[in-house]
């Protein structure tokens, strides 16, 4: 699976891709991240990519031109299997679903907004959809792009080791687990300063081991995010 980060900043994603889960698939090949600098595609000597809102308002707009350029540049062609996603607090809240929705694609473009947004053109005409990773306004799509990249990498053929990881974790799709948080989990040691690991995981009896976390996923659910039940 290809990313593409269309940003203003490419320096930023530096150390977000170099480490852990990611860093390690990029080595392997199992996915490959391309950087590209928006400013690249400007036509004046300042590089200039923002402008101030037609109608009056605070702050900055970045322009139509450089994105439609950038973004007809880095898919000359659109089809099935390219999606093309503009990183916006106004988009949908990203969440797992969405997440294996564009594990589907062969290759997925994030554009990572600024300033007070982009140009309305860009949401209307340019992309196939928007997504937000939460319900606030950062100073930009850098960070919402790497978290987005990081979970739908997670999702990638071989990139775990294990598939059954991204299944029974929180947010996974399998069985009665499916939309719930994942159940509590402990290590060694069995006892700690008097806190004792539940009898039950210790037993060795696969299916009563089965059953806990089953009703402890859905108790810790209610306790933690009810909204998830509902």
């Amino acid at each position: 699976m290809m990313f593409h980060v269309l940003t203003i900043f490419p320096g930023f994603f530096t150390g977000p891709f170099d480490h852990g889960v990611v860093a390690r698939a990029r080595e392997t090949g199992l996915i490959k991240i391309v950087i590209h600098n928006l400013r690249d595609w400007t036509l004046d000597r300042h590089k200039t990519v923002d402008d101030r809102p037609f109608g009056g308002g605070e702050g900055m707009l970045l322009k139509p031109e450089p994105l439609f350029s950038a973004v007809e540049a880095i898919f000359p062609e659109r089809g099935p299997s390219r999606r093309t996603v503009l990183l916006s607090a106004q988009g949908p809240v990203f969440n797992q679903a969405a997440a294996r929705r564009l594990a589907a694609f062969e290759e997925v473009l994030l554009i990572c907004g600024r300033y007070e947004g982009v140009d309305e053109r860009v949401a209307e005409n340019l992309v196939d959809e928007e997504l937000s990773i939460g319900d606030f306004v950062l100073s930009g799509g850098e960070l919402g792009a790497a978290v987005v990249v990081d979970v739908i990498a997670r999702l990638a053929p071989g990139v775990l080791g294990n598939e059954d990881s991204a299944v029974f974790e929180s947010f996974g799709d399998a069985g009665h687990e499916a939309g719930m948080l994942d159940c509590p989990q402990y290590t060694r040691p069995a006892e700690f300063r008097g806190l004792r690991v539940p009898d039950v995981l210790l037993s060795g009896n696969h299916e009563e081991i089965r059953r806990w976390r089953k009703q402890a996923a859905r108790l810790k659910t209610a306790r933690l995010r009810p909204d998830l039940l509902n």
